[in-house]
């Protein structure tokens, strides 16, 4: 019988062109399910280990060793570290305990179940290195062949590897009927799946859009031009970042080719979506500047602690930049990575307008300056109490209006109103802890918060947003919102 076992091993690993330890396999996941229908529980683990060399084989029954605390989940394959540590001190959270049972004769197995569950290993083992070989080359964009197609998905099918395009992952009013020949990029591959599960595709996601200009551009691997990244509205426009590394090609006329022969290849593949080609840039705003293109800019202040930038164009560039439905705006967002918000010329200056009242207004009273004294510190470029009172005394001493004497006065004074503020707002604590309590809240907007007599949370949730935001002119319109709606979530609740 050992012999036999040995035997029919070694067959089927020749006839499915699988390693024998795929059969040995599958044959002890056989004889483990036919030992099962002895027992009454369902929940039974059973283990069956053949000898390679011999072809005997046993079998054991095992419970997993799980926590004293967590309980029994499954009592008829779980055993508490207690319990097990009786007989085998040793033992830790998630060994196995097994114990020898009698063994099903191979000759007394359901051919049936031995059969299924031999073939269903091979096929599994047969998939298994067919994907493997697949993946062995490194491509990223699979082309296929549409084997069918549902309100879901569509298989796609590269040789005898398949792989799912999910229906959200295609092309607006992208039509696919069996038999079509595909494109798309490998988003993820699962191993663990089962079947055309393991290989999800997408058409939508920005790398596609790379991975074509790379197979239209040839100067990309040769090194002479690098992509920096894409952003894409899919099907209706596009932006995609590049970097000239050598400084006598044009990177945008590169990758447009003679006549847009290579940007119209990419755009026949992707059903006609407008590809805006922008050159990267390694100062931020020069980089934001190329990529509101083709709207011109007139200024833009950033703003590197909330990772955002005032973007300022005069009236003829305002619906350019923003682009219908704020598409413009919204890609070069995402391809920059800076939170972009665009104003007029007319709205820049009537908020740095406000801003310099609020200064003059924080300057004249804190420090107790004439108006002349606060606006030389406004056209210096200061904008808080913190920077009069610790910047460098030799940088205060170049501006001209100032003298020694003058410059450890106000540094004196800012000190001081910033030590009183502190303490004014360690006073107010206790009276703002329920604000305190909401996520995004800090000790400073709490405390400015309660300046203007809003010292609850039912105070802020009755706030709109723009009354928020004159309270607070450091929050965006974003954080605001957050704001505001963490205040009235115990409303709902």
């Amino acid at each position: 019988m050992n012999r036999e076992v040995l035997m029919l091993v070694d067959v089927l690993a020749r006839e499915k062109n699988v390693s024998n330890d795929v059969v040995f396999g599958a044959l002890e996941a056989a004889l483990a399910s036919a030992a099962k229908r002895r027992y009454d529980e369902e929940g039974v683990d059973l283990r069956v280990s053949i000898d390679r060399d011999t072809g005997s084989y046993e079998t054991y029954r095992r419970w997993l060793v799980v926590p004293n605390e967590a309980g029994l989940q499954e009592p008829d394959r779980e055993i508490l570290l207690f319990e097990a540590q009786e007989d085998m001190p040793d033992v830790e959270v998630g060994d196995f305990i097994e114990e020898e049972v009698e063994s099903v004769e191979i000759g007394r197995i359901g051919a049936q179940t031995a059969k299924q569950v031999i073939l269903q290993r091979i096929r599994d083992a047969e998939r298994e290195q067919l994907l493997q070989d697949f993946l062995a080359r490194g491509e990223t964009v699979m082309m296929g062949t549409v084997k069918r197609v549902d309100k879901v998905q569509a298989i796609i099918e590269s040789g005898k590897v398949e792989a799912v395009l999910p229906r959200d992952q295609m092309l607006p009013r992208e039509t696919m009927r069996a038999g079509d020949r595909v494109r798309a990029y490998m988003m993820s591959v699962d191993q663990t799946a089962r079947g055309a599960r393991q290989i999800q595709l997408s058409r939508t996601a920005p790398e596609f859009l790379m991975e074509l200009f790379r197979q239209e551009v040839p100067e990309i691997d040769q090194g002479v031009l690098a992509l920096k990244g894409a952003a894409r509205d899919a099907g209706i426009r596009a932006k995609v970042a590049v970097q000239a590394l050598d400084q006598r090609i044009d990177p945008v006329g590169t990758c447009v080719g003679v006549r847009g022969s290579r940007v119209t290849a990419v755009r026949n593949e992707l059903g006609g979506e407008s590809i805006d080609i922008v050159i990267w840039d390694e100062q931020p705003a020069q980089f934001v500047i190329n990529a509101l293109s083709p709207a011109v800019v007139s200024s833009i202040v950033v703003d590197e602690e909330q990772h955002s930038m005032e973007v300022v164009v005069d009236e003829d560039n305002l619906a350019l930049a923003i682009g219908r439905s704020g598409q413009n705006v919204r890609l070069a967002s995402q391809l920059t990575g800076w939170q972009l918000n665009i104003i007029t010329q007319a709205d820049s200056e009537q908020k740095h307008e406000k801003e310099s009242q609020a200064l003059m207004s924080l300057f004249t009273s804190k420090l107790d300056v004439d108006e002349e004294v606060a606006v030389i510190l406004i056209e210096e470029g200061f904008t808080s109490l913190e920077e009069v009172a610790y910047v460098p005394v030799a940088e205060m001493l170049e501006i001209e209006a100032f003298d020694e004497d003058i410059v450890e006065e106000l540094r004196t004074r800012a000190r001081a109103a910033i030590l009183t503020q502190a303490i004014v707002q360690e006073e107010k604590a206790d009276t703002v802890q329920d604000l305190l309590s909401l996520e995004g809240m800090t000790s400073a907007l709490a405390a400015q918060l309660a300046d203007n007599d809003i010292e609850t949370r039912d105070d802020l949730a009755d706030l709109a947003v723009d009354e928020l935001i004159d309270i607070a002119p450091s929050l965006s319109p974003d954080q605001a919102k957050v704001l505001i709606m963490n205040a009235r979530e115990h409303w709902f609740n």
